[in-house]
């Protein structure tokens, strides 16, 4: 329910733009879309630890029944949305935060709650199907939300009502805790710099991707730089007070155990180049490749969902499988397959020409869906089953933090990147575009040397900039002007596909890199020795934890 009601959101932002009639070209709305996307993933990256140890402090179950309660809430409020342009917005920003404090409560306690039910010789399995089942509903929400947008953009939000009163119903008739309990206090101090210091960091990256002054980016602003080094500081300063304080929000010294440490470490580069692997996808499609093949820019999203189900089918393939064989056969060779072989179709993409043909397309991004099936199932058992049970709550909390950061600060970390890469590229190919199709050199000049930043959105939510940039200027109906072909489906996504594959050889070069780095650090994580929970005889017990 959680992961379906982030990607569904992605896919429809086009028809929630239009629906609360924001204009995707001004440069000050962008801050509105980024945080649509990023609110729900930042709430629930500060707040999952918190969580996660208020479940072993007062029950596990009882968080995770809460949570069902404040995500139903939320999806009502969002699906009544009573806003339009900036205050709509902003409507649904807030809701979809409060939206991620209910999904943080799930998240937090998920996986330790499945860690509990299931010996240690079968959680691989049980642990493979729950991370199926989220990763999964994160593609699934980008069908439905193609399906749903196309009816009424609000549906969207009304697909998680149903699921979050089932689920309280479920959860307080067929969940029970197991008893454990780890007395103790919550670490504010901890909770609140974490919070200041990724808000912050994320703030900056959020501006930064934006125009300031002559530059067509912000990071020559000086309070983008500082909000930055300001998160960064305080993130340090999170860390030092975890050294601190009695009873911390992070257990660093669980980092100390290697399996978990590492495992953590794979899981984050995952995250990262999972989630930059969503947008970029989603632009692909929906701003070139099915406006070049004929798809109307109104029926991109349903469509776009449609074309990603090959990365579904590899991990709901791959998931299950790897999991049982993880159990067997222990994690280490299944997660470290797993990311070399996401490393290798992120290159294959960088390969693949802009207006592919579909079936290369395809493949690629089944294996890319394989790899990270067979990575995710080990990678959760590995590091969950190398904590005691009675750290279990804050070990999945810490865990799910990194997964939600790293989602979040893909999508800023990506977008930067290809904005780099259409800055060096699309200006010239917009000003010689543009007069091949009679645009006097003057005005081409001046379209081109608009912010890229405003392409790129166009790209992302479906739509063509050419008609809004144009026609206030009256050139449309000059003689010479080929009207028909600047205003027409193909000829921004011919314009744009050149700087937009320049971008992506940046974007996907460095998720490789990341894919790497997440198969080393899986490799020498080894295999969990499983802690006798009676005895504590794990090393994080033999840490002080």
């Amino acid at each position: 329910m959680v992961t379906i009601n982030s990607s569904i959101v992605i896919i429809s932002l086009p028809d929630i733009f239009r629906g609360i009639d924001l204009n995707p070209l001004a440069a000050g709305n962008v801050s509105y879309l980024l945080w649509m996307m990023m609110g729900f993933l930042l709430a629930s990256a500060v707040l999952v630890v918190m969580f996660g140890r208020l479940g072993d402090m007062v029950g596990r179950v009882k968080i995770y029944n809460y949570g069902f309660v404040l995500f139903a809430i939320a999806a009502v409020a969002l699906s009544f949305d009573p806003f339009t342009h900036g205050g709509g917005a902003v409507w649904l920003i807030g809701w979809r935060v409060f939206q991620g404090i209910g999904g943080a409560m799930l998240m937090a306690n998920a996986a330790a709650i499945l860690t509990d039910a299931f010996p240690a010789e079968e959680r691989g399995f049980a642990l493979g199907i729950n991370q199926v089942a989220a990763v999964a509903g994160s593609f699934l929400g980008l069908l439905l939300g193609g399906l749903l947008a196309q009816w009424d953009w609000k549906a969207v939000f009304w697909v998680s009502v149903p699921f979050g009163i089932l689920g309280t119903v479920w959860s307080y008739r067929s969940l029970h805790d197991n008893g454990q309990r780890n007395a103790g206090s919550l670490d504010i101090p901890g909770t609140v710099t974490f919070a200041v210091g990724l808000t912050a960091l994320l703030t900056g990256i959020t501006y930064g991707i934006q125009p300031y002054g002559d530059s067509n980016t912000g990071w020559s602003n000086p309070w983008v730089l500082a909000a930055v080094f300001g998160g960064i500081g305080v993130l340090g300063l999170f860390c030092w007070i975890e050294t601190r304080v009695q009873q911390p929000m992070f257990h660093l010294s669980l980092l100390k155990v290697r399996a978990f440490g590492l495992g953590n470490l794979a899981g984050l580069m995952s995250s990262l180049g999972r989630g930059g692997l969503q947008f970029m996808l989603i632009i692909w499609l929906q701003g070139i490749w099915l406006p070049l093949h004929g798809f109307d820019y109104e029926s991109t999203p349903l469509w776009a969902g449609i074309y990603l189900l090959p990365l579904t089918v590899g991990f709901l393939v791959a998931g299950p499988v790897s999991g049982k064989l993880s159990d067997r056969y222990g994690p280490r060779l299944f997660a470290t397959l797993g990311m070399a072989i996401t490393a290798v179709t992120f290159v294959l993409l960088v390969v693949l020409p802009v207006d592919f043909s579909y079936w290369a397309f395809a493949v690629v991004i089944a294996l890319n869906g394989l790899g990270s099936g067979m990575f995710a199932s080990p990678n959760t058992a590995e590091v969950m089953s190398a904590v005691p049970a009675s750290q279990r709550g804050v070990a999945s909390g810490m865990r799910g933090t990194l997964l939600n950061g790293g989602m979040a600060l893909s999508i800023g970390v990506f977008f930067s990147l290809m904005i780099v890469g259409l800055s060096n590229t699309l200006p010239g190919a917009m000003n010689s575009g543009l007069q091949q199709q009679g645009v006097p050199a003057n005005v081409a000049a001046e379209i081109s040397g608009l912010p890229p930043v405003g392409s790129l959105f166009a790209a992302f939510l479906g739509v063509n900039p050419i008609q809004a940039l144009l026609g206030p200027t009256g050139i449309l109906d000059h003689p010479g002007v080929h009207k028909d072909v600047l205003t027409g489906q193909e000829f921004f996504p011919h314009l744009i596909s050149g700087p937009f594959h320049s971008g992506l050889v940046v974007v996907f070069l460095g998720a490789a890199i990341m894919m790497l780095i997440g198969a080393v650090a899986s490799w020498f994580a080894g295999s969990p020795t499983i802690p006798d929970e009676a005895a504590d005889l794990s090393e994080a017990a033999r840490e002080g934890i």
